[in-house]
């Protein structure tokens, strides 16, 4: 593969999914600019909530990863991004988002379709590729639980996709031509939530028993109806229980389903 000297952004590239992005390109020998508010050794200076030294980052740049997220509400970071980035040359620009989020109604997801729409009015060339859960999503929701004497699951399924499997796929956007919506991906199974539970659970060599629970509402009957889930064929090849072998993740749950990342 033979890599653009032109520079590549990546926001949100402290974070869960950011450090896997930015390392498969420095380890293709791309010219990575990771976006940060420390300015902190190895990365670039800017801040996506204030717009301080965020068209600086961009200038020169062939593409941004937006991977950066909030606590609540990616919207206001998307807009200062796109419009610092039709001030410094219009990069292409693509954007990590959420499986369902057009069908789940949850207020954070409602800014992740703000922040598609955003984007896609921009004067740029696009994509966004929806993603289903982390692995490390699932298993926070069960480390969270470390003390309870019964693991709590929801009564629905997941299709949880591991963190390198989704970076590579960006990876391969950012060499593609096709633009606008990617297709969904998923990881390799959907698997229910306490299914989930007791493979967390037998990876961590514990007996604990494990109970599905319900709750009333629109949006547990959305996931529950597999507004979350990708039909067809997979993408993701690393299962759940491969993802366990090697999780060293700290017991501080990340900020949403898909890893804490840096605004």
């Amino acid at each position: 593969m033979t890599t653009s000297s032109a520079p590549v952004l990546v926001t949100g590239g402290t974070g869960t999914l950011g450090r896997a992005v930015v390392r498969l390109l420095a380890d293709r020998g791309e010219d990575v600019r990771v976006l940060s508010r420390s300015g902190a050794p190895g990365t670039v200076r800017g801040d996506l909530a204030t717009g301080e030294g965020v068209e600086a980052a961009i200038e020169g740049t062939r593409a941004i990863l937006h991977l950066a997220t909030t606590l609540r509400d990616d919207t206001e970071i998307t807009r200062t991004l796109v419009q610092a980035a039709d001030r410094a040359g219009r990069p292409r620009i693509l954007y990590s988002s959420i499986v369902g989020i057009d069908r789940i109604p949850l207020a954070y997801y409602a800014g992740k379709r703000t922040s598609e729409r955003l984007i896609a009015e921009s004067r740029m060339l696009w994509t966004v590729q929806r993603i289903t859960q982390f692995h490390d999503f699932i298993a926070m929701l069960f480390r969270i639980q470390r003390f309870s004497p019964v693991v709590a699951a929801p009564a629905f399924s997941f299709q949880p996709i591991a963190v390198d499997d989704v970076a590579r796929r960006l990876v391969e956007l950012l060499d593609a031509d096709a633009a606008g919506m990617a297709p969904d991906i998923g990881g390799p199974d959907v698997r229910t939530a306490r299914d989930l539970a007791r493979a967390y659970l037998a990876a961590r060599g514990s007996r604990r028993p494990t109970l599905a629970f319900r709750l009333p509402g629109t949006r547990f009957r959305a996931f529950s109806s597999g507004a979350n889930l990708v039909p067809g064929e997979p993408y993701g090849r690393i299962t759940f229980e491969e993802f366990l072998e090697t999780d060293a993740a700290p017991t501080a749950a990340p900020r949403d389903s898909h890893g804490t990342t840096e605004a």
